[in-house]
């Protein structure tokens, strides 16, 4: 047995699933009849005895894989205690002898997340903010996430320590910090927000200019940190590229920004986050229009860029982001509640509760962008399908989006309820592309599963994961897609006719690229000095983590990864 097989959680348990269609794109399989086999929790050539699944009118399916959501952590557990509304509107996810209790609504708590993501047959979430002086309660409540796998992108583009490395041109000491700070967080990869934004935010300030230097620096730019954190995650040859939030979140003509951003990139691996709060054009509010095939053409031809959609759904909602001088900007804009975190020298992050109406010019714009950016950009294993949970709307209303997808005549029903006005600002209402079953497998697991390197997900080849949703073939998309017939996480059976049969804990995935240990010497100074924790209590210890999987590091082969 290899140390992969002893990480990885066995099953005893043999299972064939036969007579349905599936559909597995990573191996070229697009709706053939055929038997899928599971044994020892994964998928194999043939089982001889065990369960057979009889799925005859069936569609299989990889277990979802989502790129980018917040699911865990300090914010969400300031979000929830701001949203008791929320809580008031969603009934509660009552305890039973299989499963525990909690709350749903935009914020699930811990377990029902699990239960959510498992019972849409989604099995391993990408957490895509993660604060390091926070990244152990994180990774508690991670732990307490039920069933499904997950990983983590620690905050870095507003971390002092490497803004002032940055600024002094210390790129190699950037480096070795920055490998540190992903192995005491204990992370997978690291995510960018707002680059220079956030730390300027701590003046009261923003960083809207790529090429203006960051306030409080004379020298480094957010055109610096991004091409700096972009190079420094290839070197250390980090399965996920840099995972950027670009600089102008949600501001009219903010496209130019993130044309100019990929420019900045070129030649460089990035996954883009939730595109679609960066693709509007006009010169203010009133003027907000989309800029969505500006954003696709440029995206198309550059090869070297993934991203996922960040769709925007109607109705209430809860905002939460790293992205501070964002979140006051919607708290003027709107008048709601609004929280507001500083988290020492690392990054920031804000809190709005937040409704998207149909009738609301700017909100129907946002609508219209994501759907366009998914049908937009041609090739889909290059944009994912998110809605930047709980930013854009909770991660559970995906089935509605995939109805979208993939029947433009109920798509052209729902523009109907647009205001004119805003009918003449999308570019919605030309699109005729209706998604394939293939190509929504590919959104929503191979392409994301490609993309977070992780070579055992999204595909049911001998070898893979044995994460499994089986569905109805129906007409009615959106009730497809939300009420799986069964759904196996690791060769287990966990829910089956719409009830959760049996809990199963999933892995963390994490990884511990190389540095100079002498770089310890550098760093702890300057927690004696700045931290109100000690240097000794920062890292997070391995046994926070549920099954801990060190997945590998290739230092050097990162440009050459971005098919």
């Amino acid at each position: 047995m290899t140390y992969e097989d002893k990480l990885r959680p066995q099953s005893s348990s043999m299972l064939r699933i036969t007579g349905g269609k599936v559909y597995d794109p990573a191996n070229d399989i697009h709706g053939e009849i055929r038997d899928i086999c599971i044994s020892n929790g994964r998928i194999v050539a043939d089982v001889a005895g065990g369960r057979t699944i009889d799925a005859t009118g069936m569609i299989v399916f990889p277990g979802g894989v989502d790129v980018h959501t917040h699911v865990a952590g300090a914010a969400l557990n300031f979000a929830r205690a701001m949203i008791p509304e929320d809580h008031r509107r969603h009934p509660p996810y009552v305890r039973n002898e299989r499963h525990r209790g909690g709350i749903g609504g935009a914020t699930p708590t811990t377990y029902v997340t699990g239960y959510l993501y498992a019972g849409m047959g989604w099995t391993t979430v990408n957490e895509a903010a993660v604060p390091i002086l926070s990244a152990r309660h994180t990774h508690e409540e991670l732990r307490d996430t039920p069933i499904v796998d997950k990983s983590c992108c620690v905050l870095m583009a507003n971390n002092e320590i490497l803004l002032d490395l940055l600024e002094a041109g210390e790129i190699e000491r950037a480096r070795h910090v920055a490998a540190w700070q992903i192995w005491a967080a204990k992370a997978y990869g690291v995510k960018a927000v707002n680059p220079g934004g956030v730390a300027a935010w701590k003046w009261g300030k923003d960083a809207k200019e790529l090429f203006e230097p960051v306030p409080g620096y004379h020298k480094v730019t957010p055109a610096q940190i991004i091409t700096a954190l972009a190079g420094i995650v290839d070197d250390l040859g980090l399965p996920h590229p840099l995972h950027l939030h670009c600089n102008n979140l949600g501001a009219p003509g903010n496209y130019k920004t993130t044309l100019e951003t990929m420019k900045v990139l070129e030649g460089k691996r990035a996954h883009l986050a939730h595109l679609q709060y960066h693709a509007y054009g006009g010169d203010d509010w009133f003027t907000m229009r989309s800029k969505s095939a500006e954003v696709a053409d440029y995206f198309n031809a550059h090869p070297n860029f993934t991203t996922d959609a960040g769709a925007v759904l109607f109705g209430d909602t809860v905002t939460i982001t790293a992205d501070g001088p964002w979140q006051h900007l919607l708290y003027k804009l709107t008048g709601r509640k609004w929280g507001n975190l500083d988290v020492e020298n690392e990054t920031g992050c804000g809190i709005v509760p937040y409704v998207y109406k149909e009738k609301n010019l700017v909100n129907a714009v946002q609508w219209a962008v994501g759907l366009e950016l998914l049908l937009l950009i041609n090739d889909p294993w290059r944009i994912f399908l998110t809605t930047d949970h709980p930013n854009g709307a909770a991660f559970w209303r995906y089935p509605e989006i995939l109805q979208l997808l993939m029947d433009v005549n109920f798509r052209r029903e729902q523009l109907k309820k647009l205001p004119p006005k805003a009918l003449k600002r999308i570019v919605l209402p030309e699109l005729d592309r209706q998604y394939t079953l293939s190509e929504i497998a590919v959104i929503t697991s191979a392409g994301p599963a490609r993309a977070l390197g992780l070579p055992h997900k999204g595909h049911l080849g001998i070898g893979a994961d044995a994460d499994v949703a089986i569905f109805n073939d129906s007409k009615d998309i959106a009730r497809m897609f939300a009420y799986p017939r069964y759904v196996i996480k690791g060769g287990e059976v966990v829910l089956e006719e719409g009830e959760i049969r049996q809990i199963v804990q999933g892995r963390g995935f994490v990884v511990q690229p190389v540095y100079d240990k002498k770089i310890e010497d550098y760093i702890r100074p300057l927690f004696q000095q700045y931290y109100t924790v000690s240097f000794d209590n920062y890292p997070v210890e391995m046994e926070r983590l549920e099954n801990p999987d060190i997945r590998p590091c290739k230092p050097g082969e990162g440009n050459s990864r971005t098919e």
